[in-house]
């Protein structure tokens, strides 16, 4: 078997696992996301191994939506970490083979200071589970691993199943886009939820405008003096009449060599798309992206340019 056909057969076998756990979404699966729902305190979030990473990431995705939650290493928490366990949380255990020594032994410790359990598990009958209030299964026919060995399927199909109990439970809190923001001030998601236009507008000095009567050639200086690649065009009264950008001058050179001494509003585009100051980055960007444009006026409630937005600055936001 060629590395190819490896790769292929891995994305196979993984992708079929993720599927076959819509049949796991039963009674168990709904009693855990309301005892997550109706948590007071914070999901903890156990294991070890493979296991353990997954509920790394499963924990991070619950404290980013609205759940909050801390992982729990076991074998800490034998050595005192326990300590940070409180009555009012909800434990969730994650061992796929049910056979976890350190998890063996966290779990009457949980019980006993009367914490609510869920356990996810790929052997949701093992022993170890039959005093816990939820039990998760999220079993699999056959890893990926060639050898039928090595933890590949089935710890793809625990963090999906991760991240549909982790969506289902922020959902039943209500938590919205709003809330994300909160939760993601910083990196790509946190500016694409608050960034508006005049976080990032060219103003000033740096927003191109020329009056009604100004030529293509003085148009051109003022683009050029910029390096906005276009300009907005006004009325006496100060008021958006049109925009001419470096591609429409391209294009009529063209058909007319002349074009320079002609009055911009020969050549404008009347009545331009545009946006205002507080419309949010991301929605400017899906006009850009839609109308193929690389810039788009700023007008505020009088329809006065007060700024220009470009994609080139929408993408070293990471907005796109």
């Amino acid at each position: 078997m060629d590395n190819f056909t490896i790769a292929q057969k891995t994305l196979e076998l993984e992708s079929n696992a993720v599927m076959a756990q819509i049949k796991h979404l039963d009674s168990n699966f709904k009693k855990a996301a309301l005892l997550m729902k109706n948590c007071k305190g914070h999901v903890v979030v156990v294991g070890l191994g493979k296991s353990g990473l997954i509920g790394r990431k499963v924990s991070a995705t619950m404290s980013s939506i609205g759940i909050p939650s801390i992982f729990l290493h076991p074998a800490e928490g034998l050595h005192g970490d326990l300590g940070v366990l409180m009555k009012k949380d909800v434990a969730m255990l994650l061992s796929y083979s049910g056979e976890t020594e350190e998890i063996k032994k966290v779990l009457p410790v949980v019980k006993k200071i009367g914490i609510k359990t869920i356990a996810m598990t790929g052997k949701p009958k093992a022993q170890v589970w039959h005093d816990c209030d939820a039990i998760i299964d999220c079993s699999v026919e056959k890893e990926a691993c060639q050898y039928n060995l090595a933890p590949t399927s089935s710890t793809t199909a625990m963090l999906a199943m991760g991240d549909a109990l982790a969506l289902t439970v922020s959902n039943l809190k209500g938590f919205k886009k709003e809330d994300l923001a909160i939760f993601h001030p910083l990196g790509t998601i946190g500016k694409k939820l608050t960034m508006q236009v005049k976080d990032l507008m060219r103003k000033g000095k740096e927003n191109p405008v020329v009056k009604f009567n100004a030529t293509v050639e003085a148009s051109l200086f003022v683009m050029t003096g910029t390096r906005v690649g276009a300009t907005s065009v006004v009325d006496v009264a100060g008021k958006l009449i049109g925009f001419f950008t470096d591609g429409d001058l391209r294009r009529y050179l063209q058909k007319d060599v002349d074009i320079l001494k002609k009055n911009i509003t020969l050549v404008m585009t009347k009545n331009p798309l545009v946006v205002t100051p507080d419309t949010m980055a991301i929605n400017a960007a899906k006009i850009l992206k839609r109308y193929n444009i690389d810039n788009i006026p700023v007008v505020d409630k009088n329809n006065k340019p007060v700024g220009v937005i470009d994609q080139g600055d929408l993408l070293k936001e990471g907005i796109e």
